[in-house]
């Protein structure tokens, strides 16, 4: 029915940058609200950075001033750019949507994530 498929994950040195995508496919009507989270090893899943259907952005403390979040409504993509990338930053990113579709009311819907090793 929806389907969200990220992209973009890989190795980067530190103080790198990498953009992440998401693109989200289906029989959509309406897209509310999309978030990237991630997950380090052993670690809890993190909300990183969440941008509304009207354009506002919010971004965990852990990542402001070094990672942007922007959609494309008519294509229903969002990425994160990020920049000055830490080893801390080190996880698998997944993408995150509240979507209506042209059948059912809205629901949440997941990514299956993409790996982020920042290392040098």
């Amino acid at each position: 029915q929806v389907q969200l498929v990220e992209s973009g994950g890989g190795l980067v040195q530190p103080g790198g940058s990498l953009q992440l995508s998401c693109a989200a496919s289906g029989t959509i009507r309406s897209i509310a609200v999309m978030r990237w989270y991630r997950q380090a090893p052993g670690k809890q899943r993190e909300l990183v950075a969440t941008i509304t259907s009207d354009g506002g952005t919010n971004y965990a403390d852990s990542v402001k001033g070094r990672f942007t979040i922007a959609s494309d409504n008519a294509k229903n993509t969002v990425n994160l750019k990020m920049n000055s990338l830490k080893p801390e930053d080190t996880a698998v990113y997944s993408c995150n949507a509240y979507i209506s579709t042209v059948i059912s009311t809205y629901g949440e819907y997941w990514g299956k994530g993409t790996l982020v090793t920042v290392s040098s």
